[in-house]
């Protein structure tokens, strides 16, 4: 018998439903809601009856076992599609799959290798300058460093005063995510995304244009080349899309990372140690390589850690395009659908003392995220699990290990260092920091 019964919540206010409240918090939103209700919950936010997901179960039924039920494309807000494009990130199914496939290369095996060296010489640039500075808002610095290593790896643009321009029109794009007014007016953060992503289209068309012409050894160049098992290329506008993509994807969650990672380390001076003397030990036996990139557990264990207590994104929309029932609820189809990480990664009965920063949660003989699958979803899961993943584990461990090896630093006072979560996981102040060699 099927249940036509609807998961309990309340839809708010006629048309703004609960969206304010969400936007403003999205963490105790759904939080709070988890307590009163469990792993599902209804409510409206961003115009749409919405359905609330916590927890693994709930998660991997979402992301894995009943994911043909779902739709990318028709979950995220309408905001994401203007400003995202017809990227990898909204499409579904066959489109998805092959357009992964292509992408798939180029920011995993051997292309990884090629790319170590040349995150370390920008790390190195960016590790003088911060020197010499000695005291600056370490989340601004790492915005810049990672997309200075994302244009430089993912489309061959060379770092310089371009780039400075591009990265704060990337700033400006991300501000229009969850505005509220989508009046694309001059004046409103909505309108100034617009105006930043054509200016972003208009260099990553020129970008496309010249790697056609000249490929590198970059990830655009890769992808101009590859073929599909049809032997097709994709076209200049799917090229076009899925750069910008790569940029954004590429750089705004692993600044937000590393900006944590670093905050961390200086709240708990007994990590820092631990993670330090790792990186001592290794340095011993030479110079950063591949290699030991794979022999550094302890500092592993913190970049979980990190992940679990502030991942750079709080979960993921989806669309519902198939009703089905979870726990007894039926969901109709045309609803959205909302999965929090946030919230699935504080839950006392996988992660004990939730709030506490505990990178030992993730050793040999703990391993809590073990215990059930999809406890962990920082970068997602499934089939779909962040296709960047290892390129942006392994830009983190090479900036840590350099940072830990050289180098010490202490939080200023007289700052928020509160999350602020929209539209990707911040200290509130930016993390403002005095920085000198060890």
């Amino acid at each position: 018998m099927k249940s036509s019964q609807l998961p309990p919540g309340n839809s708010g206010l006629p048309i703004l439903g609960e969206t304010l409240g969400f936007v403003v918090d999205p963490y105790n939103f759904v939080k709070q809601r988890y307590q009163r209700y469990g792993s599902i919950f209804q409510t409206n936010i961003l115009g749409r009856p919405t359905v609330v997901m916590v927890g693994p179960e709930a998660i991997e039924f979402v992301l894995s076992s009943h994911m043909e039920y779902f739709s990318w494309r028709e979950g995220w807000p309408e905001n994401f599609k203007i400003l995202l494009g017809e990227s990898l990130f909204l499409q579904d199914g066959e489109e998805h799959r092959k357009n992964r496939r292509l992408m798939m290369p180029a920011l995993h095996g051997p292309a990884l290798a090629n790319y170590v060296s040349t995150m370390e010489d920008i790390t190195r640039g960016y590790l003088k300058k911060w020197e010499e500075k000695q005291e600056f808002t370490w989340f601004d610095e790492f915005k810049q460093l990672t997309f200075d290593i994302a244009s430089q790896l993912l489309l061959g643009t060379n770092p310089g005063k371009e780039n400075a321009r591009l990265s704060q029109l990337f700033k400006s794009l991300t501000n229009g995510f969850f505005s509220i007014n989508r009046l694309p007016l001059p004046f409103t953060k909505f309108g100034k995304a617009v105006a930043a992503r054509n200016q972003i289209l208009e260099h990553i068309t020129q970008v496309v244009r010249e790697r056609q012409q000249n490929p590198t050894k970059d990830a655009l160049s890769l992808l101009i080349q590859a073929r599909d098992e049809e032997g097709n290329r994709m076209s200049e506008k799917e090229l076009i899309a899925q750069a910008v993509l790569l940029i954004f994807a590429g750089h705004e969650t692993t600044s937000s990372m590393l900006t944590w990672l670093c905050l961390e380390l200086a709240r708990h001076p007994e990590v820092m140690e631990r993670a330090r003397a790792e990186q001592l030990q290794l340095a011993s036996q030479g110079s950063l390589s591949l290699e030991q990139l794979g022999k550094m557990p302890y500092l592993e264990q913190v970049l979980l850690e990190v992940e679990r207590l502030n991942p750079a994104v709080g979960g993921g929309f989806r669309g519902v395009i198939k009703e089905f029932e979870f726990h007894g609820f039926h969901i109709p189809a045309g609803w959205q659908l909302l999965y929090s990480s946030f919230v699935t990664h504080r839950l006392e009965e996988i992660y004990p003392e939730p709030e506490r920063f505990d990178p030992d949660r993730f050793s040999p003989q703990r391993q809590e995220n073990k215990q059930y699958p999809f406890s962990m979803i920082g970068f997602g899961g499934g089939p779909r699990i962040c296709i960047g993943i290892a390129f942006a584990k392994m830009e983190m461990k090479i900036v840590a290990a350099h940072l830990l090896r050289n180098y010490d630093w202490k939080i200023l006072p007289n700052q928020s260092l509160e999350s602020v979560r929209i539209p990707t996981n911040r200290p509130k102040d930016g993390l403002r920091v005095r920085f000198q060699p060890l």
